[in-house]
């Protein structure tokens, strides 16, 4: 029962301005590794749902605690209206109180500057969309210990056995089928 109470407590926040792109995190999220997720469309909600909020005067985020949410994982898109996901990392990153959370950026534009300034701004990685359930074992080492790799460990095996049955059956279809000649 403990287990259960630490695995709903993981919480990811993803940041897409696509509702789209935020499904699709979403559901990927849920099925490889049953975490919380919570979605905004932009930037600016996301520091909302954190806890802070934008000072117009100062480029660094001031504490507002009113609608604050624990987070675990953010996960945001790169290119938004308004806040970009690379301003939003940038605010995370100066938070005194955010500042270790896990951020991972996610692109549909594969350009090597941007993925190498993320990264030397902070981001843990750098996804390009659309993003695959492959990219999800990425998250493994920001994801509650054991349940991603127990999930994968389990659809291995559910791989090996459904390909053993498959094997199974095209054996004893060859054996039982008239031989044509």
């Amino acid at each position: 029962m403990a287990v259960a109470a630490e695995e709903a407590q993981f919480h990811v926040l993803a940041v897409d301005d696509s509702l789209i792109d935020r499904k699709l995190i979403e559901r990927l999220l849920k099925s490889s590794s049953s975490c919380q997720v919570t979605t905004v469309d932009s930037g600016s909600k996301a520091l909302q749902m954190l806890g802070l909020r934008e000072d117009e005067e100062s480029t660094s985020p001031v504490p507002a605690d009113k609608n604050k949410i624990e987070v675990n994982l953010v996960m945001t898109d790169y290119c938004m209206p308004g806040m970009t996901g690379y301003d939003l990392l940038k605010k995370i990153k100066g938070s005194s109180s955010l500042k270790n959370i896990p951020v991972v950026i996610m692109s549909s534009e594969n350009v090597p500057s941007r993925t190498t300034r993320c990264l030397e701004g902070g981001a843990e990685e750098f996804f390009l969309k659309p993003i695959k359930l492959s990219d999800m074992t990425r998250l493994t080492p920001y994801l509650p210990k054991g349940k991603l790799q127990d999930q994968q460990r389990e659809s291995s095996n559910d791989n090996n056995y459904s390909n053993k049955s498959k094997d199974f059956c095209l054996r004893r279809q060859g054996r039982d089928s008239p031989v044509i000649a």
